[in-house]
C-alpha cells in the first residue's frame, strides 16, 4: 500500500510519518553519515519538513514502513536551489509542474529480494503521482552509485551539470521527464508496478 501524505503540519504527531522519520535516521545518518539534524537522536527532520512537502510511504501488510520519498515544489525554496546550486550548469527547473525528489529511503530492515520490489514499487509511486497530478519533471541530487542506478532505470533521465564533492562525497544532480511513456519506458528493465497507486491508496493530511 501506498500512503500519500500531503500538508503535514505535524510531522511527529502520528505513527506513520514518525516511523519514516526514523528510517531517515537510520539510512542517511547512520549508514551513510550525512550531515544533518536528527530530533531526539531518532527522527531525521530538517527545514523542508514542512507543510509543503508531500510524502510517497510504501506501507507493509502490518501497515510499517517499507519505503518512503519526500516530494518538494520547486516554486518554493527546496535543496538544489538553496543547497546544491553548483552541480547544475545553469539555473534548475523549477514551476508547478516541476517537483523535486529528496529523501528516497529504503528501510534498512528490508532485505534481498523484498528490497528490490519495494524499490520498484516506490519508482512506480513516484511515476504514476507524476502523472495523476500534472507533474512533468522531477528534479533531484544524489551520490554517483544511486545517481548511476537511476540514470539506467530507463525512464527519460539526465544530468543537469558535471559532479562535484561535497563533503568528501561525489554528488550529481539530475531531471526526470515524465510522460505517458513513462511507465512502459520503465517496465522494459521490470521497475514498473502496475496501479502502484490504486483504489486501496490513501492520503492523509495531518
Amino acid at each position: 500500500m501506498i500512503l500519500v501524505a500531503e500538508r503535514v503540519r505535524r510531522p511527529l504527531a502520528d505513527e506513520m510519518p514518525r516511523s519514516m522519520f526514523e528510517a531517515r535516521k537510520r539510512v542517511f545518518v547512520d549508514l551513510l553519515k550525512w550531515d544533518v539534524p536528527v530530533l531526539e537522536d531518532r527522527f531525521e527532520l530538517d527545514q523542508f519538513d514542512n507543510e509543503h512537502a508531500i510524502y510517497l510511504v510504501v506501507r507493509g501488510e502490518d501497515g510499517e514502513h517499507l519505503a518512503s520519498a519526500r516530494l518538494l515544489p520547486t516554486v518554493r525554496p527546496h535543496l538544489l536551489d538553496t543547497l546544491f546550486v553548483e552541480l547544475c550548469a545553469s539555473h534548475p527547473p523549477r514551476g508547478p509542474g516541476v517537483l523535486e525528489i529528496t529523501r528516497f529511503c529504503l528501510d534498512r530492515r528490508v532485505r534481498g529480494l523484498r528490497r528490490l520490489a519495494v524499490r520498484n514499487r516506490l519508482v512506480s509511486a513516484l511515476a504514476d503521482y507524476a502523472l495523476a497530478n500534472g507533474i512533468v519533471t522531477y528534479t533531484g541530487v544524489a551520490e554517483m552509485a544511486w545517481l548511476q542506478q537511476i540514470l539506467a532505470f530507463g525512464w527519460r533521465c539526465r544530468p543537469l551539470g558535471l559532479p562535484r564533492t561535497r563533503n568528501g562525497k561525489m554528488l550529481g544532480a539530475l531531471r526526470i521527464d515524465i510522460s505517458a511513456e513513462t511507465p512502459a519506458l520503465l517496465a522494459r528493465n521490470g521497475l514498473y508496478t502496475p496501479g502502484a497507486l490504486g483504489a486501496t491508496d490513501a492520503r492523509q493530511a495531518a
